[in-house]
């Protein structure tokens, strides 16, 4: 029974001992007040009451600058806001740094930030503040990795939340911008109306062009077959009304008795001829005198 004296308070007082430290995290051990070792990830066991172990986060973390009325250049007061996104270094120097070097360094980011940012956003009128938000990142993120390369603090990167200007300016900024997309869609409507009526200008002037070579092909072809017919006139209907002539003469020169030589072998026998069914002498003779 004396033993229980002794295990019960030696295994209390390794119980208390243990310490565990996670992947996420990076431990100082301190002994008497004074730095002692430095505890990775694992299991650790500490002296209760003398060691003391002080736990350090290394995972990527954001603090927020929290929303400021800063006044602009050209005497505006701009509500600004913007995030910081920082990691405590794993290797044992950062995390000493972190803890040694600086006093709460999250609050001291935050406030760092802010005073940052009065200054850049100070020199710059509201317009150039809102245009230029990435050199307002950069510059911010500049000071900040600069100021804070003691710490065991790396600075990832700076985000710019807001800037927003009181809310008259706001107004006249946004009848600003109505007015000037209402100018450029009553643009854009004049310039579309305008490229309708010019397709509706070039489609009628390709009709007309249409229309007037057609009339002019028909024209052409009407043209053409006029001059056939003239010529099949002038080659068919002449002679035959000169012929016609001649018959209507000996027409009436038969009908007085009028006794008319005509020449073998003319037009004119040939169509007698044919008309009376007779052939002409000079064919008739020759048959008769060929023998049978």
């Amino acid at each position: 029974m004396n033993y229980l004296y002794f295990i019960i308070p030696a295994v209390l007082l390794f119980l208390v001992g243990i310490k565990i430290v996670r992947p996420t995290q990076r431990g100082l051990i301190e002994r008497l007040g004074k730095y002692h070792n430095f505890a990775n990830p694992g299991f650790h066991w500490i002296i209760p009451v003398i060691d003391r172990m002080y736990r350090i986060n290394v995972t990527e973390q954001m603090v927020d600058a929290e929303p400021q009325e800063i006044i602009t250049n050209d005497n505006l007061n701009a509500r600004v806001d913007a995030q910081v996104y920082f990691r405590v270094k794993a290797d044992e120097e950062s995390v000493k740094g972190s803890i040694y070097n600086v006093n709460n360094y999250k609050w001291q980011i935050v406030n760092l930030a802010r005073t940052t940012l009065r200054n850049i956003i100070g020199t710059l009128t509201l317009k150039s503040a809102n245009s230029e938000r990435g050199k307002i990142n950069a510059d911010l993120y500049k000071t900040l990795h600069n100021e804070t390369r003691t710490w065991g603090i790396e600075i990832v990167r700076t985000e710019l939340k807001e800037i927003d200007p009181p809310k008259d300016v706001q107004e006249t900024m946004n009848k600003v911008v109505k007015a000037e997309n209402e100018k450029i869609a009553a643009i854009d409507s004049a310039t579309a109306a305008e490229t309708v009526a010019d397709g509706v200008k070039r489609a009628k002037i390709k009709e007309a062009e249409g229309f007037k070579q057609s009339k002019i092909l028909h024209a052409e072809g009407e043209a053409e077959a006029i001059k056939l017919v003239n010529a099949a006139a002038d080659k068919y209907f002449i002679g035959n009304a000169q012929l016609l002539r001649k018959l209507e003469a000996l027409e009436a020169s038969l009908a007085k008795n009028v006794k008319i030589v005509i020449p073998t072998g003319s037009e004119l026998v040939n169509i007698i001829g044919e008309m009376a069914g007779i052939v002409p002498f000079e064919i008739k003779q020759k048959e008769e005198l060929s023998p049978i």
